[in-house]
């Protein structure tokens, strides 16, 4: 991919930075939602993504990723310019997302929702995917449309591994699932991280569920980066959660 950008004049960038936003201004068609939105990534690195409703956290993955207007700015992924390419180039690049509502596909069955996407680089294989979710395991025959949304989810995170990306993309991954499901979702995501060493966006309505989950937070308000910080000290500092979120303890 970087072969190919460099020869149609898209720069290499030289860095250890997996994934680098600068001051991008993007949208749906003419309205813009994000407005010069600038944060980083580190390659292994966890960021947890807060923001009240409606403020440009399900923008600011869908830019990630490619299916919002780009109106300027920058993406640099793994030393490369992404912001012009195409979804599917970028998910080639090492880049994965799980969307809000699933979309796995509901007339193949686990086994087939796998295996469509799947790439033969790298660790994650179905095998690996069942040992994380052995609930899929029982459900292999099982056609999407026939899962809980507790196993979806886990569909769809396993259909994200299978992949086998550098950055993994999550729009509020335990959004309405049972607890005993989120606990799952939360164990799963946190052995991801120690055994594969991706990188990880998390964007999460529960911000202290999220929290717990990555080292570093950004806090987005009307499409712009106004806080980032260690999400341990945000965790702690219940006048800024108020202030930056409207949470009351």
């Amino acid at each position: 991919m970087c072969a190919a950008m460099t020869m149609s004049g898209m720069p290499i960038l030289a860095t250890d930075v997996l994934l680098e936003v600068r001051q991008v201004c993007a949208g749906y068609g003419p309205a813009r939602v994000l407005h010069e939105l600038s944060l980083t990534v580190a390659r292994g690195e966890a960021l947890v993504v807060l923001g009240r409703n409606g403020v440009g956290k399900t923008t600011l993955i869908e830019s990630l990723v490619g299916l919002t207007t780009y109106h300027s700015g920058e993406i640099w992924f793994d030393g490369c310019r992404v912001e012009r390419e195409a979804p599917h180039r970028r998910n080639r690049a090492g880049m994965a997302w799980v969307p809000q509502q699933r979309e796995i596909f509901p007339s193949l069955t686990v086994d087939e929702n796998l295996g469509v996407v799947a790439r033969g680089r790298g660790p994650w294989n179905a095998g690996k995917v069942y040992e994380l979710f052995p609930r899929l395991k029982e459900r292999r025959t099982n056609l999407g449309n026939q899962l809980s949304g507790g196993e979806q989810q886990m569909l769809a995170l396993g259909r994200a591994l299978m992949t086998n990306p550098s950055l993994l993309l999550l729009d509020e991954p335990v959004e309405g699932l049972a607890p005993l499901i989120v606990h799952e979702m939360l164990a799963a995501i946190r052995r991801m991280r120690s055994e594969a060493g991706m990188a990880i966006v998390l964007v999460e309505q529960k911000y202290d569920v999220a929290l717990a989950q990555g080292e570093r937070c950004a806090v987005i308000d009307h499409g712009s980066v106004v806080h980032t910080g260690p999400s341990d000290e945000l965790l702690a500092d219940q006048p800024l959660l108020e202030r930056l979120l409207g949470v009351a303890a």
